[in-house]
């Protein structure tokens, strides 16, 4: 078995792997293009950026790699639209929306051929997003960082709604090496996102003492805490964390950056708090397996130890099948 291609819309990757969208401003355009570089698909998380500052880095990201660079978006920010629309404007290569469901995103995508990614954890809705147009969907299970839109793990998701949809799945939340990019692609998924491998990588944004925190991280530092957005999310613990997590910290400021909040905190300081090393008052989301990587690394080492371990993976396969 090689690794197939993964087709969204017009584009083509040469390896399956998107590198995930990781607000706010840890997956900015030095880690998307570096990503595209390997042949991959990089993202720029552009929740909580200005249009202004979105332009930049995605003229940024154009001007490091010829590879395909494409957002990620909350539904739930206000001036999603917005994004969206400063995106496309500076011709994106695609879209990933993720943290709710929006219908009216993918009229955006038909009028300007580009294809609108949905972010989804159910069989309805991979079907709804294939029916209104979208390009792939990301099928996220509960072992991801950040929101989460469900309790069952994608390793039980990936099967049912490839029986349900044709169009392309990338599987979403506990990918961390080759063997598991094997096993999704064998369970029918056409690719693979990651998040936490990227983060902590040498060319994420994130501080340094952040980076550093990820390797500290134990598996029971690992929690879910009610997110403002009206979702729960997936986050290591921290003074901050634990706080919230026994009760609400309300916000003396508000930024009137969601659509709807809960006001039980402010989500968008909090995380641009932890992206600049702050972990006192910092909200650090992460996946559930984070606790196992053991080293920051360059985009290019990640790569090639994935396809080391994609070989392996694949050569005891054929040698299991064999006997």
């Amino acid at each position: 078995m090689k690794l197939p291609e993964l087709k969204i819309g017009d584009k083509i990757a040469k390896l399956p792997i998107v590198q995930g969208g990781m607000a706010i401003r840890l997956s900015t355009a030095r880690l998307a293009a570096a990503v595209a570089n390997e042949g991959g698909i990089g993202l720029i998380a552009a929740s909580g950026m200005s249009h202004d500052e979105l332009r930049y880095e995605i003229k940024l990201a154009r001007a490091l790699s010829k590879g395909i660079i494409g957002i990620n978006i909350m539904v739930a920010a206000k001036d999603f639209f917005g994004i969206v629309s400063t995106a496309i404007q500076e011709k994106i290569d695609l879209i990933v929306a993720g943290a709710g469901f929006s219908r009216d995103v993918f009229g955006y995508g038909r009028e300007s051929g580009t294809p609108i990614v949905p972010i989804v954890s159910s069989v309805k809705l991979a079907k709804i997003s294939e029916r209104l147009g979208a390009s792939a969907v990301v099928v996220e299970g509960k072992e991801a960082g950040g929101h989460l839109g469900t309790d069952i793990s994608v390793r039980d998701l990936i099967e049912p709604i490839r029986a349900a949809v044709k169009l392309p799945i990338i599987a979403a939340g506990g990918v961390l090496n080759g063997r598991d990019i094997v096993e999704m692609i064998k369970k029918g998924a056409n690719g693979v996102q990651m998040g936490s491998r990227f983060a902590a990588s040498e060319e994420s944004n994130a501080a340094p003492s952040l980076k550093e925190y990820y390797l500290k991280s134990k598996p029971e530092d690992i929690v879910v805490i009610h997110s403002p957005v009206g979702l729960p999310g997936r986050a290591v613990r921290t003074p901050f964390s634990k706080r919230v997590m026994e009760g609400n910290v309300p916000p003396k400021t508000c930024d009137n950056c969601l659509k709807a909040c809960k006001h039980n905190f402010c989500i968008i300081r909090a995380l641009i708090r932890a992206q600049q090393g702050d972990l006192e008052t910092g909200l650090v989301f992460t996946g559930e397996y984070m606790p196992r990587i053991q080293k920051i690394l360059s985009v290019k080492e990640i790569f090639k130890n994935l396809m080391a371990e994609v070989e392996e993976a694949m050569k005891n396969d054929t040698v299991a099948a064999a006997q």
